[in-house]
């Protein structure tokens, strides 16, 4: 896969230094962000680039199951964050390796909120084509990760690519009786499974726990957040990185309170010791990681901070 050339030199000066990829001009003029968001890092001898979504805004009553408003709105403080609502961005990543080209789930695709469904515009200004990609895996079935995937009109995003999932998130979603059982509200999220993926569910391929899904791409079991919750180990030369999914909701949040369950956790309290399990993991081996809904760029480092605390170590950002 070679970067489009173009996309490649139209950096800014202070993206050139940051390693944060400009558009060319006919792909800016077709962006709806004022600022592309794209950001190009090696892990070893593979290339990332994370691509930027937009985001959500939720309020914050309920948002925590097991914590007051008050105890969020002090969270979010010490984070310097909003106080009145709670923002979540969405990051998705590409992978060069192996000679292929892998997208780790495809955001909101056109079915996004207002402020987000950029992912497209931000894919091509980092001289990326749709055509281009060979494989695309799931993490789990969430619309804001798998929508990407099929236009609201049935369009598939990805030709040419093979789509990969994993057997207990496919399990689950596409059980009827689950289906029938599950409360009114879960009700569209299975409707909506069934439209991304009843017309390509032939050519699926369903990976297991521990297989290889990419070369150097590693799936992880991390249920909780959904049954199927997969996490991705990537390991190329001395470079290793755990790309964490789910695994926390905003992590300078949740990394700092691993025990609070988001409501969009199934299973709170698996999603609670796979949350510690991938944290600890983390920090012990000194990984960077890469989270789905952190702050852009998405990627650092998590130490320790206290006994059941940790905290997100933004990485330096790379020219690359």
């Amino acid at each position: 896969m070679t970067i489009n050339r173009r996309a490649a030199l139209a950096l800014g000066a202070m993206g050139a230094a940051a390693g944060l990829v400009g558009a060319p001009r006919s792909a800016a003029a077709q962006a709806t962000a004022t600022n592309v968001s794209a950001y190009r890092y090696k892990v070893g001898d593979a290339v990332v680039t994370a691509i930027h979504d937009g985001f959500a805004a939720r309020p914050l009553e309920g948002f925590i199951r097991n914590a007051s408003v008050d105890d969020l709105k002090a969270s979010l403080a010490e984070s310097f964050l909003p106080t009145e609502r709670f923002v979540i961005p969405f990051t998705t990543l590409v992978v060069q390796t192996g000679g292929k080209l892998v997208l780790l789930d495809t955001g909101n695709g056109d079915l996004g909120a207002p402020t987000s469904g950029l992912w497209m515009s931000n894919f091509r200004a980092a001289g990326f084509d749709p055509a281009q990609v060979d494989t695309v895996v799931i993490s789990h079935f969430h619309g804001d990760h798998i929508n990407g995937l099929r236009l609201e009109d049935g369009t598939a995003v990805f030709p040419r690519a093979e789509v990969k999932v994993s057997v207990p998130e496919w399990d689950f979603w596409m059980d009827d009786a689950k289906m029938a059982a599950a409360p009114d509200g879960m009700k569209p999220a299975f409707a909506n499974v069934r439209r991304v993926f009843n017309p390509i569910a032939k050519d699926l391929v369903r990976y297991q726990w521990g297989q290889e899904v990419a070369p150097g791409i590693t799936a992880v079991a991390a249920p909780g957040h959904t049954p199927g919750h997969t996490t991705f180990a990537i390991s190329s030369g001395a470079g290793r990185m755990m790309v964490m999914s789910d695994t926390t909701n905003n992590p300078q949040v949740f990394v700092r309170n691993p025990d609070w369950a988001a409501i969009f956790d199934m299973d709170a309290d698996m999603a609670r010791q796979t949350r510690h399990k991938l944290l600890d993991m983390a920090a012990s081996e000194r990984m960077q990681v890469a989270f789905y809904h952190a702050p852009f760029p998405a990627t650092g480092f998590i130490a320790r901070d206290g006994e059941k605390r940790y905290r997100m170590v933004p990485a330096n950002w790379q020219a690359t």
